[in-house]
This record gives structure tokens, C-alpha cells and sequence, in this order.
């Protein structure tokens, strides 16, 4: 469970969107967290505490002179038991309360005594999520070191399409698992490839693997986590992008090497996980290739592709490039060679038999150092674990 032993207290103020709340305390509680409702009168009008105590099993706090308090200061005690505050959903009149440090009642009181990291949801109206005045106050907030999830951008209670929406439950989940991860790779840029490429012999047919993604996007989610800026440069896969990074779709090997050399001045670390097809045929069909149209099948002539992660490595400036070495045999011999060979400080090998298209993997990470096996576990947690050792090579090479 990914927020085990976490305490987290869960501002709701009064909002439609009150109802995704009941959807994030079940997921928060279901990572092991112990979660704390605090709503506000407002909030009440559209979900009851009952729901919420339901939901967490805990009584919920509404009164910032609730008699259960012993010393009458829940503004004080609850903060002083959290590990963050999230207020979800947070209205626009809750942003220009904080903004401008109002306290009037348990919520605000409570944020403004607050002793841990606030993260805060807005929810509310387009144009109210566009009024000069919200957005001098989300200014401030930020100056502020509040963290701002979303929002998002679609259909409306009101009716209307646009920025305001709050993010759903599971999206304020993973942010919330991100917010616990260390900051390894604050303020760097990460470019990386995932998936395989596609090698079209005519439209309809091609040359591909069997790469499902999985390790790459949860490479490409974790130093997203860490605090990096996150460029993915994704194959045909049926995966969604990771929340927060920005995503190039691309099919064939040519396009993969156009999109990474377009991104990769810009960042501190390239890692080449994608699984690029060694060949393309030389010269694609243009309409469809009809069986029994000639007595013999057709030849196809193939030609190889560009060495993307060889070529970066190769740059006068390159950034800390890492591989990815996908063997059958002799893993130890192959990985080293080939790190060897590109002239890189850091290669990750594993059997194909060990992970290939599932969620789980085993690792070896070869580097100057040697070899560092990673036990076998989810392809996120090994993700996090190379992440943190490619932060580690960073500050060595700085």
C-alpha cells in the first residue's frame, strides 16, 4: 500500500464536486492512509458527514468549537497529527480566504495552523476559475509553496465546457503517492523512450515486438515523481500517460530518432528504454500486399535503423544517458558489452523471462561501479529505485 502509516487530514468546502470526495477518501484509506475529514458548513450541503465517517472511520469535524476536543483547539491538534492537509474539493471563495489568511472557520483555521505540506484541488466554474481575482490569488498560493492539483478541463455541473473541473479521485491519489516520494531529480529534465516501433512493410502490415511499455512508463511516472520534468517518447502502446508528463507519440524507428534528437538539448538525462527495431524494410509498399497475387511470398529487403541511444551518447554535450539491454542469455556478458560499446555510465539488463510484458521484473543495473542486482518486485518500485540511482550519478557527474 502505497501511503501506509500516512496521516492525512481532507479539507472539503461547499462545491458539486464534494462528491469525488467520498470516491478519494475510499482510495486513501484503501493505500493505507488514515484519513481525517474536516469540512466546511458549506461543504455539508452536498454530502453529508455521515458518508465521510463511513468512508474513513473517523468522526468527521465541521465546528471549530466541537466539544470532543478536550482543549477546544481542533485547529491545532489535527494539523499537529498530519502528515499533509489535501482540500478537495477547494472552492473559489476557500483560495481567496487562504490567499489572503482569513480564518473563520474550522478548514481555515486550520490550514492557517497548519504544520505540514497543504495541497489543495480547486473546483469550480470557468469563469470563475478565470477571474483576474482567482488568478492573483492562485499567484500568491503558489508564492505561498502550496502545491495546486489541476484542474482539469471538461463538462460542467453549470453546463458549461472548460478549465475548472476538479481532477477525479484517482488522479489526487497519485498525486498524493508522488507527494511522498523524494525529490531526487527536483528541477531536472527527463527525456526517455518507451514501447516498441513499428516498421511498416505495406499499411497493414509490419515488423515489431512484443514490448508492452510497462517499464518505461513506470520509469517515465517515477522521476516524474522525484520532482522531474518528464518528456516521453512512447511507441504504439496500450498504456495511459503518466500523470503529469508530457508524451510524443511516434510508430516507427525514424520517427522515435527525429522526436529524441528534436528534445534531448534540453535535458539533463536521456534514457533509452523502448525496444527500437534493429531493421525496417527498405522500401514500404504503398497499397496492401495480396496473397496469391505472385506465386512466391515477397521479398523484403531490410535496412538497419539509427542507434538513438549510441547517437546521444555520442553528442559533445550529452546528458547522463542510460539503456536498456533485454536478453535471453548471458545478461552479465551482453549488458556490459553493450554499455561498453555506447560509451555510457549506466545500463539496466534483465532475462526477458523475468518481467517481459508483465508488472513485475528483475534487475541488474552495470555501471562503472559494477553490478547492482534489484530484487524482483513491481516494474514502479524498481523504477524508483533506478531513479534513484541515476540521481546518485547526477551529482557525481556535477
Amino acid at each position: 500500500m502505497e501511503l501506509a502509516g500516512r496521516h492525512i487530514v481532507l479539507g472539503v468546502t461547499g462545491g458539486i464536486a464534494a462528491y469525488k470526495a467520498a470516491e478519494l477518501v475510499r482510495l486513501l484509506v484503501r493505500e493505507g492512509a488514515a484519513v481525517q475529514v474536516v469540512m466546511t458548513e458549506a461543504a455539508t450541503r452536498f454530502v453529508t458527514p455521515v458518508t465521510f465517517q463511513a468512508l474513513s472511520g473517523r468522526p468527521v469535524f465541521t465546528d471549530q468549537w466541537d466539544p470532543r476536543v478536550a482543549n477546544n483547539m481542533a485547529h491545532i491538534d489535527l494539523s499537529r497529527e498530519a502528515d499533509a492537509l489535501l482540500v478537495a474539493p477547494a472552492s473559489a471563495d476557500f483560495l481567496a480566504k487562504l490567499a489572503n489568511g482569513l480564518a473563520d472557520d474550522l478548514l481555515t483555521t486550520l490550514v492557517l495552523a497548519r504544520d505540514c505540506r497543504l495541497l489543495v484541488a480547486p473546483a469550480m466554474n470557468r469563469q470563475m476559475w478565470e477571474n483576474p481575482a482567482t488568478c492573483r490569488n492562485l499567484a500568491t498560493l503558489r508564492s505561498d509553496g502550496v502545491d495546486i492539483l489541476g484542474p482539469a478541463s471538461g463538462d460542467q455541473a453549470c453546463g458549461e465546457t472548460g478549465l475548472g473541473r476538479m481532477l477525479e479521485a484517482e488522479e489526487i491519489l497519485l498525486e498524493m503517492v508522488a507527494h511522498f516520494q523524494p525529490r531526487l531529480l527536483a528541477d531536472k529534465r527527463v527525456l526517455l523512450t518507451a514501447g516498441p516501433t513499428f516498421e511498416a512493410i505495406d499499411p497493414v502490415r509490419g515488423i515489431t515486438n512484443l514490448s508492452s511499455g510497462k517499464m518505461g512508463y513506470a520509469i517515465a511516472r517515477a522521476a516524474r515523481e522525484a520532482g522531474a520534468q518528464v518528456t516521453l517518447v512512447s511507441g504504439p502502446v496500450s498504456l495511459p500517460c503518466p500523470q503529469g508528463v508530457n508524451r510524443i507519440d511516434v510508430s516507427s524507428a525514424l520517427q522515435m530518432h527525429a522526436a529524441v534528437h528534436g528534445k534531448v538539448a534540453e535535458n539533463d538525462v536521456f534514457i533509452a528504454v523502448a525496444a527500437v527495431a534493429d531493421y525496417r524494410p527498405a522500401m514500404p509498399v504503398a497499397q496492401k500486399i495480396k496473397k496469391g497475387a505472385q506465386a512466391a511470398p515477397p521479398p523484403i529487403e531490410l535496412v538497419q535503423n539509427p542507434d538513438i541511444l549510441a547517437e546521444v551518447a555520442m553528442l559533445p554535450a550529452p546528458p547522463l544517458c542510460v539503456g536498456f539491454a533485454a536478453e535471453s542469455e548471458k545478461l552479465d556478458e551482453y549488458a556490459e558489452s553493450k554499455r561498453r560499446s555506447k560509451k555510457i555510465p549506466l545500463i539496466v539488463g534483465n532475462l526477458i523471462n523475468d518481467g517481459f510484458g508483465g508488472d513485475d521484473n528483475t534487475l541488474i543495473l552495470f555501471d562503472d561501479d559494477g553490478q547492482h542486482p534489484l530484487a524482483p518486485a513491481p516494474k514502479l518500485q524498481l523504477a524508483r529505485q533506478l531513479v534513484a540511482r541515476i540521481a546518485t550519478l547526477l551529482a557525481e557527474r556535477q
